[in-house]
């Protein structure tokens, strides 16, 4: 499966758990209806999949995705009225530190559901 039929699918699932919830949940009751539509969708994902991250080669702590679908894709989820710079940033470095080519960034939160596709700037 190609990485754009995998977002394509993960946007499809996020669009059925926004269409039957609407917005005003947290973030985690998301993130639990996302993990079955994911499954409903045959997609492989691990959620909260802990990473270590590093300081110039030294560790200093880890930090989990929400989801990494087909191993490829970091997914971030957000339950906020509107995605702000930092929320871009956060998913843009889940991507760097995963080193994944691709991650989504979707809030939940707004009337309508918004999607942000975020790529690793070492891939480019």
């Amino acid at each position: 499966m190609t990485l754009d039929e995998i977002t394509y699918k993960i946007n499809g699932c996020a669009m059925k758990v926004h269409n039957t919830l609407g917005n005003g949940f947290q973030e985690v009751i998301y993130q639990r209806c996302l993990a079955i539509e994911l499954e409903r969708a045959q997609l492989g994902f691990v959620r909260e999949q802990e990473h270590v991250i590093y300081y110039e080669g030294i560790e200093v702590g880890t930090r989990r995705a929400d989801f990494v679908v087909e191993d490829n894709v970091i997914v971030e989820l957000k339950a906020v009225i509107n995605l702000e710079d930092v929320h871009l940033a956060q998913a843009k470095n889940y991507v760097v530190a995963y080193n994944k080519e691709i991650g989504l960034l979707i809030n939940f939160g707004a009337r309508s559901l918004q999607f942000k596709k975020i790529y690793n700037p070492k891939n480019q």
